[in-house]
Protein backbone atom coordinates (compact mmCIF):
# COMPACT_ATOMS: atom_id res chain seq x y z
CA UNK A 1 0.00 0.00 0.00
CA UNK A 2 1.28 3.45 -0.90
CA UNK A 3 1.97 5.97 1.82
CA UNK A 4 1.35 9.71 1.40
CA UNK A 5 4.94 10.43 0.33
CA UNK A 6 4.75 7.81 -2.40
CA UNK A 7 1.42 9.18 -3.62
CA UNK A 8 2.97 12.67 -3.73
CA UNK A 9 5.88 11.30 -5.76
CA UNK A 10 3.47 9.69 -8.23
CA UNK A 11 1.64 13.02 -8.61
CA UNK A 12 4.96 14.80 -9.16
CA UNK A 13 6.12 12.20 -11.68
CA UNK A 14 2.83 12.40 -13.60
CA UNK A 15 3.15 16.19 -13.60
CA UNK A 16 6.59 15.82 -15.17
CA UNK A 17 5.15 13.57 -17.86
CA UNK A 18 2.67 16.33 -18.73
CA UNK A 19 5.65 18.34 -20.01
CA UNK A 20 6.28 15.61 -22.58
CA UNK A 21 2.55 15.54 -23.29
CA UNK A 22 2.70 19.22 -24.21
CA UNK A 23 5.48 18.54 -26.72
CA UNK A 24 3.44 15.68 -28.19
CA UNK A 25 0.40 17.99 -28.34
CA UNK A 26 2.45 20.54 -30.27
CA UNK A 27 3.70 17.91 -32.70
CA UNK A 28 0.29 16.35 -33.32
CA UNK A 29 -2.10 19.31 -33.07
CA UNK A 30 -0.04 22.49 -33.10
CA UNK A 31 -1.97 25.69 -32.54
CA UNK A 32 -5.26 23.80 -32.78
CA UNK A 33 -4.38 22.11 -29.49
CA UNK A 34 -4.21 25.34 -27.48
CA UNK A 35 -7.45 24.55 -25.65
CA UNK A 36 -6.03 21.18 -24.61
CA UNK A 37 -2.75 22.81 -23.59
CA UNK A 38 -4.70 25.08 -21.22
CA UNK A 39 -6.23 22.10 -19.48
CA UNK A 40 -2.91 20.23 -19.40
CA UNK A 41 -1.37 23.24 -17.66
CA UNK A 42 -4.25 23.53 -15.20
CA UNK A 43 -3.73 19.84 -14.41
CA UNK A 44 0.04 20.35 -13.99
CA UNK A 45 -0.43 23.39 -11.75
CA UNK A 46 -2.99 21.49 -9.66
CA UNK A 47 -0.55 18.63 -9.23
CA UNK A 48 2.13 21.11 -8.20
CA UNK A 49 -0.21 22.68 -5.68
CA UNK A 50 -1.14 19.39 -4.03
CA UNK A 51 1.94 17.16 -4.18
CA UNK A 52 3.77 18.93 -1.36
CA UNK A 53 0.68 18.97 0.84
CA UNK A 54 0.22 15.24 0.26
CA UNK A 55 3.89 14.53 1.03
CA UNK A 56 3.71 16.43 4.31
CA UNK A 57 0.83 14.19 5.44
CA UNK A 58 3.11 11.17 5.45
CA UNK A 59 3.75 9.68 8.88
CA UNK A 60 7.27 8.82 7.77
CA UNK A 61 9.73 11.60 7.01
CA UNK A 62 12.25 10.75 4.32
CA UNK A 63 13.58 12.17 1.09
CA UNK A 64 13.03 10.71 -2.35
CA UNK A 65 14.74 11.58 -5.58
CA UNK A 66 11.48 12.77 -7.11
CA UNK A 67 10.57 14.90 -4.11
CA UNK A 68 14.05 16.40 -3.99
CA UNK A 69 13.79 17.34 -7.69
CA UNK A 70 10.35 18.96 -7.60
CA UNK A 71 11.74 22.27 -8.94
CA UNK A 72 13.45 20.52 -11.84
CA UNK A 73 10.16 18.82 -12.69
CA UNK A 74 8.41 22.20 -12.56
CA UNK A 75 11.03 23.56 -14.93
CA UNK A 76 10.63 20.57 -17.26
CA UNK A 77 6.90 21.28 -17.49
CA UNK A 78 7.55 24.94 -18.31
CA UNK A 79 10.11 23.87 -20.92
CA UNK A 80 7.56 21.45 -22.38
CA UNK A 81 5.09 24.33 -22.56
CA UNK A 82 7.69 26.53 -24.27
CA UNK A 83 8.40 23.79 -26.82
CA UNK A 84 4.65 23.42 -27.41
CA UNK A 85 4.40 27.16 -28.09
CA UNK A 86 7.41 27.04 -30.45
CA UNK A 87 6.07 24.08 -32.43
CA UNK A 88 2.65 25.72 -32.59
CA UNK A 89 4.08 28.95 -33.95
CA UNK A 90 3.24 31.08 -30.92
CA UNK A 91 6.88 31.75 -29.99
CA UNK A 92 9.84 32.45 -32.26
CA UNK A 93 12.39 29.65 -31.99
CA UNK A 94 15.35 32.05 -31.94
CA UNK A 95 13.90 34.16 -29.17
CA UNK A 96 13.10 31.01 -27.19
CA UNK A 97 16.63 29.70 -27.79
CA UNK A 98 18.18 32.89 -26.44
CA UNK A 99 15.84 32.73 -23.46
CA UNK A 100 16.73 29.11 -22.69
CA UNK A 101 20.46 29.74 -23.13
CA UNK A 102 20.27 32.78 -20.85
CA UNK A 103 18.53 30.84 -18.08
CA UNK A 104 20.78 27.81 -18.59
CA UNK A 105 23.78 30.04 -18.00
CA UNK A 106 22.20 31.77 -14.99
CA UNK A 107 21.15 28.49 -13.35
CA UNK A 108 24.53 26.88 -14.09
CA UNK A 109 26.43 29.91 -12.83
CA UNK A 110 24.51 30.15 -9.57
CA UNK A 111 23.90 26.45 -9.07
CA UNK A 112 20.16 26.32 -9.69
CA UNK A 113 18.98 28.39 -6.75
CA UNK A 114 15.29 27.78 -6.09
CA UNK A 115 14.25 31.39 -6.55
CA UNK A 116 16.00 31.58 -9.94
CA UNK A 117 14.35 28.36 -11.08
CA UNK A 118 10.97 29.77 -10.14
CA UNK A 119 11.76 33.09 -11.81
CA UNK A 120 12.80 31.38 -15.05
CA UNK A 121 9.32 29.87 -15.41
CA UNK A 122 7.32 33.05 -14.85
CA UNK A 123 7.65 34.62 -18.34
CA UNK A 124 6.74 31.33 -20.03
CA UNK A 125 3.63 30.91 -17.90
CA UNK A 126 2.74 34.60 -18.12
CA UNK A 127 2.96 34.59 -21.91
CA UNK A 128 0.91 31.40 -22.09
CA UNK A 129 -1.81 32.89 -19.91
CA UNK A 130 -2.01 36.06 -22.04
CA UNK A 131 -1.91 33.99 -25.24
CA UNK A 132 -4.77 31.80 -24.02
CA UNK A 133 -6.87 34.77 -22.94
CA UNK A 134 -6.35 36.57 -26.25
CA UNK A 135 -6.77 33.65 -28.66
CA UNK A 136 -9.31 31.53 -26.75
CA UNK A 137 -10.92 33.73 -24.10
CA UNK A 138 -13.64 31.17 -23.29
CA UNK A 139 -10.95 28.59 -22.49
CA UNK A 140 -8.23 30.92 -21.22
CA UNK A 141 -10.59 32.27 -18.57
CA UNK A 142 -10.34 28.87 -16.85
CA UNK A 143 -6.72 29.67 -16.03
CA UNK A 144 -7.84 32.81 -14.22
CA UNK A 145 -10.58 30.85 -12.46
CA UNK A 146 -7.97 28.28 -11.39
CA UNK A 147 -5.63 31.02 -10.11
CA UNK A 148 -8.48 32.62 -8.16
CA UNK A 149 -9.50 29.29 -6.59
CA UNK A 150 -5.86 28.49 -5.75
CA UNK A 151 -5.48 31.89 -4.09
CA UNK A 152 -8.67 31.42 -2.08
CA UNK A 153 -7.64 27.93 -0.95
CA UNK A 154 -4.11 28.99 0.00
CA UNK A 155 -4.99 32.51 1.09
CA UNK A 156 -3.64 32.56 4.60
CA UNK A 157 -0.47 30.85 3.44
CA UNK A 158 0.02 32.71 0.14
CA UNK A 159 0.49 36.31 1.35
CA UNK A 160 2.15 35.35 4.64
CA UNK A 161 4.54 32.60 3.52
CA UNK A 162 4.77 31.98 -0.23
CA UNK A 163 5.21 35.56 -1.48
CA UNK A 164 7.53 36.62 1.37
CA UNK A 165 9.53 33.39 0.95
CA UNK A 166 10.04 34.08 -2.74
CA UNK A 167 10.90 37.74 -2.13
CA UNK A 168 13.30 36.82 0.70
CA UNK A 169 15.02 34.32 -1.59
CA UNK A 170 15.30 36.92 -4.33
CA UNK A 171 16.60 39.52 -1.87
CA UNK A 172 19.16 37.04 -0.51
CA UNK A 173 20.32 36.22 -4.03
CA UNK A 174 20.70 39.90 -4.93
CA UNK A 175 22.63 40.66 -1.75
CA UNK A 176 24.94 37.67 -2.10
CA UNK A 177 25.51 38.06 -5.84
CA UNK A 178 25.52 41.83 -6.26
CA UNK A 179 28.86 41.61 -8.01
CA UNK A 180 28.27 39.17 -10.88
CA UNK A 181 31.95 38.26 -10.97
CA UNK A 182 32.08 37.31 -7.29
CA UNK A 183 31.03 33.99 -5.78
CA UNK A 184 29.16 33.68 -2.50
Amino acid sequence: MLNAKQVADVVTLLRGLLGFGLVWLGLTQGAEGLNKAVFVMITAWTGDAIDGKIARRSKEYYHTWIGDHDLEIDMAVSLGLLVYMIISGFVNIWLASVYVLFWTFILWRWKNLRVLGMLSQAPIYGYFIVLSLVLLPNVGIWILVWILIALIITWPQFPKMIVPGFLDGLREFLINYRDLGRDK
